[in-house]
């Protein structure tokens, strides 16, 4: 197993240069000069020679990468040019609201996504497998930011049950930071729901008529130990593969649902950068993201691996 990590991990090497030099290149691939664009139209030629001196516009083109990339090694991506705060402090600060958020969405999808899809699988065809078939379309098909409205107008509006917006720390309240988390983890946990009941069913369906299954119904299995224990195993590498893609997805997704409850999140923070172009900030969470996606990668490779020996190098 560590030699399938070790592999995983050198594999990793390439794409995190690409991904260095698509992130440095983010300055450069601005109209014009960027120290102006930042700056905007009626800014002193003081102004702008700060902002470039500051992004080190002004040093030759490969200086300036191997000077970004040593810092981005350490951690360090520069200051905010709106704000005398670290790039790397600001995103560690607002971290742990977006991995509360992603942790609990995907919680939300696990639960609901394979429980329909289990309940599917068992009798396809029946009511249950149209109604979670109907269901899951619906999931699919319907916006998470539309889905956070709607709960925003039943659940806060017109019940009173949870905050509208707002986040309170698990460390000052844990039942307001469930609160305050609730409506934005169902929202964000829909569309993965969905995707991953539909997996389940499929796989599962197929695992079902296999040969060895249908032995072990006849020599008088329960359904519960043949579903549970031969059945599912099975199933569950294409479903482990697709978790890992969605939980890639929720991440993408926690940038709309943390703008509409307004949590200050990482992609409340990547929102506000985009419109200032504050770029230090920019590639900073470009950065942040582009490491936890290749962590989860990781994990998935190596949950697959332990379920299928035979994907592992010899």
């Amino acid at each position: 197993m560590w030699r399938f990590i070790a592999h995983r991990l050198i594999a990793a090497i390439p794409v995190l240069f690409l991904v260095s030099v698509f992130i440095f290149g983010l300055v450069h691939l601005m109209p014009g000069d960027p120290a102006l664009v930042i700056a905007g139209d009626i800014a002193s030629d003081e102004l702008v020679d700060k902002i470039r001196t500051d992004l080190g516009l002004d040093r030759p083109l490969l200086e300036q990468y191997v000077a970004w990339l040593s810092g981005a090694v350490r951690g360090d991506f520069g200051e905010s040019l709106f704000a005398p705060v670290p790039v790397t402090e600001a995103i560690m600060a607002r971290l742990p609201t977006t991995l509360s958020l992603t942790v609990l969405a995907l919680g939300i999808a696990v639960v609901i996504g394979i429980t329909a899809g289990l309940i599917s699988a068992v009798r396809p065809g029946g009511m249950l497998d149209r109604t979670a078939t109907f269901g899951s379309s619906i999931g699919l098909a319907v916006p998470n930011f539309w889905v956070g409205l709607v709960l925003v107008v039943i659940f806060a509006l017109s019940l009173g049950w949870l905050p509208a917006t707002g986040y309170v720390r698990l460390s000052v309240d844990p039942v307001g930071w469930l609160k305050s988390l609730a409506m934005p983890a169902v929202a964000l946990g829909t569309s993965a729901s969905a995707v991953l009941a539909r997996q389940t069913r499929n796989a599962l369906v197929g695992v079902l008529e296999r040969d060895h299954i249908r032995a072990a119904r006849a020599h008088g299995l329960r359904p519960r130990s043949v579903i549970g224990k031969h059945g599912l195993k099975n199933a569950s590498i294409p479903v482990v593969t697709v978790l890992g893609l969605q939980l890639t997805a929720l991440l993408s997704g926690a940038l709309v649902v943390e703008k509409v409850f307004a949590l200050p999140g990482i992609g409340s923070l990547a929102i506000t950068a985009v419109n200032r172009r504050d770029i230090p900030m920019i590639q900073g969470v470009v950065a942040f993201t582009t490491i936890i996606v290749l962590v989860v990668n990781l994990l998935v490779d190596v949950v697959y691996a332990s379920l299928d020996p035979k994907v592992r190098p010899s």
